[in-house]
């Protein structure tokens, strides 16, 4: 029996005291044993570098920011604080090649970048804002909601406030430069994307007007143009929705995304070399309010964390069609928004 480790980041409003790890059996695709490995405030996000170092959204009192944790320890060790007065970041990344770590702020518009230091702890290197606004009660201003690396090492900014998908260039420092700007259809409040494996193609999902949009990627100047856009809820849904998570499997063929309100998942195949997209299935989360979602290292599960109703699911996955199957829907973790595999 092959056992893998699970993260869970988690918001701490009610009954959660922080990151959770479960134990992830790749045979059954059942979880047990959840554990806290670290207490914090609204750890919401993490992301994980090749050095076993966790980098995940704190927040102290009036300032919030990125705690460097050591996931070689239990409970996990703080190495290290980066904080500012303000509101915590949605989104963390690493770039292992420039040894860096970007967050991206929602409500202050801003993206960080830090340094890696030997111990795992971070430096801040420099302080990306972007300004403007949309349509949308929801786009007052300018709210970062992703941020990490292009295919060929510019940095994707996702800005939900202004509708945008902005490029950048990041140099050895860390230092970045605007070089392109999306702009997508008013409304569209767009929230996280993910690439096509030979880079040709993005696909970016809309929180606000739950809609998934492929775009092409043009690698000389970092442009996107826009190629098709596609819903992820029913035609006949009425009630409010807003498009979460979304996930692309290794060989490119099947898109997730996660939907809160529908508290669903949908589930899209590409074709055209990644051009075109379908809606082959929407799925029961089995709770409310899905946030991220997860493939096991094998891709054979998707683990999905629904935050209002303090429940995960697991479905497995069919690798020829790509459709899924309810697997288990009663695992407890409070609060939960991101789902991270280890190693």
């Amino acid at each position: 029996m092959t056992v893998h480790h699970v993260l869970f980041g988690t918001y701490t409003r009610q009954s959660s005291k922080g990151i959770y790890e479960a134990d992830f059996d790749e045979a059954t695709g059942r979880l047990s044993d959840a554990r806290l490995v670290f207490a914090g405030t609204n750890p919401t996000y993490l992301a994980i570098s090749k050095e076993n170092i966790v980098y995940a959204v704190e927040k102290r009192g009036d300032e919030a920011g990125v705690v460097s944790l050591d996931n070689a320890t239990r409970p996990m060790s703080a190495i290290g604080l980066n904080v500012t007065e303000g509101s915590a970041p949605a989104y963390i990344a690493v770039d292992e090649d420039r040894q860096l770590v970007f967050a991206g702020y929602y409500h202050r518009g801003t993206v960080e970048v830090y340094a890696i230091q030997p111990d795992g702890s971070l430096v801040l290197k420099d302080t990306w804002h972007n300004s403007g606004s949309g349509p949308r009660p929801e786009q007052d201003s300018s709210h970062v909601h992703y941020v990490n690396l292009t295919p060929d090492n510019r940095l994707a900014v996702v800005d939900l406030g202004t509708d945008e998908v902005i490029t950048l260039a990041v140099d050895p420092s860390g230092l970045l430069t605007d070089v392109a700007r999306y702009k997508a259809e008013d409304g569209f409040g767009p929230r996280h994307l993910r690439f096509s494996p030979d880079g040709q193609y993005a696909y970016v999902l809309g929180e606000l007007s739950s809609l998934l949009s492929v775009l092409k990627y043009d690698a000389e100047n970092g442009s996107f143009a826009h190629v098709m856009t596609i819903s992820t809820i029913p035609s006949d849904w009425d009630e409010h929705n807003g498009a979460a998570a979304i996930r692309l499997t290794e060989d490119g063929r099947f898109i997730y995304t996660s939907n809160r309100g529908h508290d669903s998942v949908s589930v899209f195949q590409t074709s055209n070399m990644g051009a075109e997209i379908e809606l082959i299935q929407t799925v029961s989360t089995e709770g409310s309010f899905p946030r991220d979602m997860n493939f096991d290292p094998a891709e054979k599960f998707l683990v999905v964390a629904n935050q209002k109703t303090n429940n995960v699911s697991v479905f497995s996955r069919d690798q020829e069609t790509g459709e899924l199957t309810l697997v288990q829907k009663d695992f407890a973790i409070p609060e939960g928004v991101r789902v991270k595999f280890e190693g």
